[in-house]
């Protein structure tokens, strides 16, 4: 994968613990995770360089993607709000995709992707955008949004939510600043 600050890991060049982990991810449902160089892409690659903190962050996005009680297009809006801020590539590659597939109209895509307010057609993507924005840009949600996400989720899909949040922060992070590249042929959104 040129230009990325990583070298690409194959599984045969690996210690056990890395292997370990390479297997978990592979085998983890995540879909095709191996790039055409035979290393794995995204932030995975990242995480066999440090394979204790990259299972515990495997572990992580597994429960946060796919364990919460928040809807899964909630999540998604979620991950896209994020991703868009930081202009994470890979991650904005990634998730407006399955954004789309759990059903997010794409003029709400296309907004969060332009950094505009976009028109909900749905209050509880409102909701979660509202909240992923002003965590984005603040650090904190302003008492009238968490009233309303509170109102909408509970206090466990709040604590799901801004846990979503500052996990996305953190693989918009890696993803940034190793410049893990896109898959071949395919266009940046901001680059």
């Amino acid at each position: 994968m040129s230009g990325e600050r990583l070298p690409g890991l194959t599984r045969g060049e690996l210690g056990q613990d890395a292997r370990s982990l390479w297997d978990a991810i592979v085998g983890s449902g995540r879909g095709n995770v191996v790039g055409e160089s035979g290393s794995l892409v995204g932030p995975f690659n990242a995480w066999l360089h440090a394979p204790e903190a990259g299972r515990a962050l495997s572990e992580l996005g597994a429960v946060l993607r796919f364990d919460t009680s928040l809807e899964r297009r909630l999540t998604e809006v979620a991950i896209i709000t994020v991703g868009a801020a930081w202009k994470a590539e890979f991650e904005w590659w990634a998730h407006a995709r399955m954004a789309r597939e759990h059903g997010v109209a794409e003029a709400v895509i296309e907004a969060i992707a332009a950094g505009e307010m976009p028109t909900f057609e749905r209050e509880d993507e409102a909701i979660i955008h509202a909240v992923a924005r002003q965590l984005v840009t603040t650090g904190r949600v302003e008492q009238g949004t968490y009233d309303r996400a509170s109102a909408l989720l509970g206090h466990q899909g709040m604590v799901e939510l801004v846990s979503l949040c500052g996990y996305y922060c953190l693989i918009s992070f890696i993803l940034n600043t190793f410049e893990v590249a896109l898959p071949p042929g395919v266009t940046g959104r901001w680059s």
